[in-house]
């Protein structure tokens, strides 16, 4: 049979596991840690900062010029991975007779806590920001960016809204939607243990009938309901989470299927031709109207981000698949020059926090001087370098050695198939591994 350039295994070794957890290893022995969580966490948090300074040329090297998905679907894949990854040990039959269960559900909510105050932190500094540019500048649209209207001129329901989570600004308002997510994984993991599938088919199920009826979270005092709707990007998070305590467990969730991965390549090639193709997107953009004229649900006839649509569902979803089952994508994310990129990744929710605010002040300046357009070329690159250089620092605080830790190749050959779900799986990850981002 000849080698499959892949390493995809053929289907005949069904016992085959990515991640093989030693049964003993000796004291102070880690399993090998598979960086490519790291790395392309570090990748998806650089994206959005980029992508959080609009008007700046290089938002053309993001991943929503790849299609329909942005990384914030790559975003919240990855935190469902590094929760199932970091979580999943605590509430294990074992270790919830020995712990309780508490012991296992308090992390999850801690850490949703903290995202919480890390939250209401960028909540004020991006007043801060925009009240004192207002106050340097004098322009008055400047109170008006970003969804602040109502708290500069409806003060006393505005800050009603931020608190309660009902009002959130523009490019500040992932997090509420990850904290709802935190506080519901403990039942999802429980569940996922026992019934992984079925937690699979409820999540799905759940997004389905969420863009169907248009179920969300109210907002208040404006109308509507939340960017970033729970109901609706649930079903990314559980994909990753699934993953990851499946992994965690030492199996894999997904199969393995050379049909599938061919499939997805296409269906990312035909998104390509899409958006790039000349005339290719007005006619599928025309067909796309005519179904939902005819009835189908704006679910899956529409891009919508706050639902979730079907069409960047599945174009994160194929990308995920892809680079999974590339070799080559492991011993790039283990490379050195990889290693500022594993470190954003590592210290995801600092450099979230710090580069949510350098955005903020970046918008905030280039609109205070719409003549100077050399701040759109200069100042994101001062930014991600800024971000890594905060990466160090937190990395040397914590006395962790620079070199990356030995990596787990998806050509190592071993039987270990790689978990067909977004690029950056981590292959071993201890039950004592740093929470997940957002």
């Amino acid at each position: 049979m000849p080698a499959w350039p892949l390493n995809i295994m053929s289907q005949h070794r069904p016992s085959a596991e990515l991640i093989a957890f030693p049964t003993r290893k000796a004291p102070g022995e880690r399993s090998p840690r598979d960086l490519r969580i790291d790395a392309f966490r570090g990748i998806a948090l650089v994206m959005i900062f980029i992508n959080h300074v609009p008007g700046n040329p290089y938002e053309y090297l993001t991943i929503r010029n790849l299609g329909f998905a942005d990384a914030a679907e790559a975003f919240f894949l990855m935190s469902g991975i590094a929760a199932g990854l970091a979580y999943t040990a605590r509430f294990l039959p074992d270790a919830l007779a020995r712990n309780g269960l508490w012991h296992a559900v308090s992390p999850l909510w801690k850490r949703a806590w903290t995202l919480y105050l890390v939250q209401m932190t960028l909540s004020a500094c991006a007043l801060a920001i925009f009240g004192l540019a207002y106050q340097l500048s004098g322009l008055p649209d400047l109170l008006t960016q970003n969804n602040m209207r109502q708290v500069f001129e409806n003060p006393t329901e505005g800050l009603i809204g931020l608190p309660i989570l009902t009002h959130q600004f523009g490019y500040v308002n992932i997090l509420p939607a990850y904290s709802v997510l935190l506080i519901c994984a403990p039942a999802a993991i429980l569940l996922g243990i026992r019934w992984p599938r079925v937690l699979f088919a409820a999540s799905l199920g759940l997004w389905l009938v969420t863009g169907l009826f248009r179920l969300n979270l109210p907002n208040y005092p404006n109308e509507g309901g939340w960017f970033f709707n729970p109901f609706a990007w649930q079903a990314i998070f559980v994909i990753g989470l699934v993953t990851g305590l499946s992994l965690r467990q030492g199996k894999a969730f997904f199969p393995r299927s050379r049909l599938l991965f061919w499939l997805s390549a296409a269906f990312l090639v035909f998104v390509l031709a899409w958006k790039y193709v000349p005339g290719l997107e007005d006619f599928f953009n025309v067909q796309m109207h005519h179904l939902a004229e005819a009835g189908v649900p704006f679910i899956f006839t529409s891009h919508d981000k706050t639902y979730l649509a079907a069409p960047r569902f599945l174009h994160i979803l194929a990308l995920a698949y892809v680079l999974s089952q590339l070799a080559i994508v492991s011993r790039l994310s283990a490379h050195r020059y990889a290693l500022p990129l594993r470190l954003l990744g590592r210290h995801g929710l600092l450099v979230f926090a710090a580069g949510t605010v350098l955005s903020l002040a970046a918008q905030a300046l280039m609109l205070s001087l719409p003549d100077a357009l050399w701040l759109a070329w200069v100042l994101p690159p001062l930014g991600v370098a800024a971000l890594v250089g905060l990466a160090f620092l937190a990395d040397a605080a914590k006395g962790r050695p620079s070199a990356p830790a030995t990596p787990v190749s998806a050509d190592n050959g071993s039987s270990d198939p790689l978990p067909p779900v977004h690029a950056p799986q981590p292959s071993s990850l201890t039950a004592r591994s740093k929470p997940p981002l957002t």
